[in-house]
């Protein structure tokens, strides 16, 4: 039997066919996938080069039960800083279900805590890039961060490095950008995310709950409540909304707390300037987490630290004022690297204590004189303030330690007697001023120190920030340090 002769392909077709056999072939000549980092000092392999992200749009479905993963959409719109053959993102403890980028969709594999994300035609420099990832998220693999379980629902606790244990980001305080959050919950439970609320939209007996965020955000600072709660409406200095989270069952036994807020920011308003973000207010969950954290717009509170009868009042001002304040020091002003940890905790720890003497009759310098003695054992623990030694392993959060508190805090008193009170007041202004929404170093501190106060400060700052021994305190040659302890 004859065979039947082929016609020729047409010509649009076989082009394609070429263009697919070659991208197989570059495909096939790819190594296996490898987790990436950017080389942050104390989390070498966080973040993720090539590409700088503009936003995130994120959306949940709970289903009533804190215990049960969630089904997850990601979307990440970013663009492209190099030619990328893969993407890679951080994300651990989920299960990716599809990947597209652009539209199309995309192969992917984990490495370690990444996914590493193939898209069909490599990516050039400044091409747009539009990421989707259906994903799982779960609350039961939160071991050391992300996804915190309350009595009624679910909040966020990503510092230092677990928002990718939550979704799929570039997970590094470097690459700050907008956050949406668009949460899918029966009609009975409440949820509130970081910045406003933008719509509401009802499905049968669940309402989609949609958040937007104003000023770009670090992964590290995002927040999602989701529980039986109340939420209280109130005004702050200029007409800020403020709009607290609590236990609905707590909600008359919490709000003398709550209603000190108004005055909280105003004090901090008239040291450092106006507050810098669209709305601000405070969540009390129901979990034993042994932190308080400053998520942006809406900051951590465990329900312990107001309803435990050992915490004196002035106690719990101070720490109310402390994740208030980085909210210029920390969340407007973020760190470039996690070694710039010094410039958040020093800070809120800096107007804790200032709020403290002036309300609770607790001495700044006392208190600054026992950290000194205190100062050399800290530094031989965990290093110095502006160069910390990572965390042991397993034990990620241990980089806040006393030397990234009260022993930073140490460096602006020090650095007060050193310039001056006019100089200091100056330059804390300058500081969140000049660096609002984007981030900053060290460096970037100790250069903007030498022009307000007009002297070269590098010695200063080398000693104080980089020396294993705490050097004399400007003014104060009667303090000493103690011998740090043994073992």
């Amino acid at each position: 039997m004859p065979l039947t002769p082929r016609r020729p392909r047409p010509r649009h077709l076989r082009a394609a066919l070429l263009v697919a056999a070659a991208a197989s072939v570059v495909a096939a000549a790819l190594p296996a996938p490898v987790p990436l980092g950017i080389g942050d000092p104390l989390f070498p392999q966080l973040g993720n080069p090539g590409y700088d992200v503009l936003s995130y749009d994120i959306g949940f479905s709970y289903s009533g039960d804190n215990s049960k993963p969630m089904e997850a959409v990601t979307t990440i719109d970013a663009v492209s800083t190099d030619a990328l053959e893969r993407i890679n993102l951080d994300f651990a403890r989920g299960t990716v279900h599809g990947v597209e980028v652009n539209g199309r969709p995309a192969r992917f594999a984990s490495a370690e805590e990444d996914l590493v994300i193939t898209p069909e035609t490599p990516v050039r420099p400044g091409e747009a890039l539009r990421i989707t990832v259906r994903h799982t998220s779960d609350p039961n693999a939160a071991l050391d961060g992300g996804w915190v379980r309350t009595t009624d629902g679910l909040v966020m606790a990503n510092q230092a490095d677990a928002a990718h244990r939550v979704f799929p980001c570039n997970d590094h305080p470097s690459d700050k950008a907008f956050f949406t959050f668009r949460v899918t919950a029966p009609e009975d439970v409440t949820v509130v995310a970081n910045g406003v609320p933008v719509a509401g939209e009802r499905q049968g007996t669940r309402i989609v709950s949609t958040y937007r965020s104003s000023h770009p955000m670090a992964t590290e600072l995002a927040q999602v409540s989701i529980g039986r709660s109340a939420v209280l409406h109130r005004e702050g200095p200029h007409g800020l909304p403020i709009r607290d989270v609590v236990p609905a069952v707590d909600k008359d036994k919490l709000e003398p707390w709550l209603a000190k807020t108004p005055g909280h920011i105003e004090w901090m308003e008239r040291q450092v300037g106006r507050y810098p973000f669209e709305t601000y207010g405070v969540l009390i969950a129901g979990a034993e987490t042994g932190f308080e954290l400053e998520t942006q717009t809406l900051s951590l509170f465990e329900r312990s630290l107001f309803v435990r009868p050992e915490f004196p009042a002035w106690y719990i001002d101070s720490v109310m004022v402390h994740e208030l304040a980085h909210h210029w020091f920390g969340d407007s002003v973020s760190p470039r690297t996690w070694s710039d940890l010094w410039l958040n905790e020093g800070h809120a720890t800096w107007y804790e204590a200032r709020y403290a003497e002036e309300f609770g009759k607790r001495s700044m310098e006392q208190r600054m004189r026992a950290a000194y003695a205190l100062s050399d054992g800290w530094r031989a623990a965990g290093g110095p303030p502006a160069a910390p030694r990572a965390a042991e392993p397993g034990q990620k959060i241990g980089i806040f330690r006393p030397i990234v508190y009260d022993g930073s805090a140490l460096v602006l008193y020090a650095l007060r007697e050193e310039i001056g009170t006019k100089a200091f007041e100056r330059l804390e202004r300058r500081w969140v001023r000049d660096h609002r929404d984007s981030t900053a170093t060290t460096a970037d501190f100790a250069a903007l120190a030498s022009r307000i106060s007009g002297r070269g400060l590098s010695g200063f700052f080398k000693a104080w920030l980089y020396g294993e021994k705490t050097p004399a305190m400007p003014g104060h040659p009667d303090w000493h340090t103690q011998a740090p302890k043994r073992g």
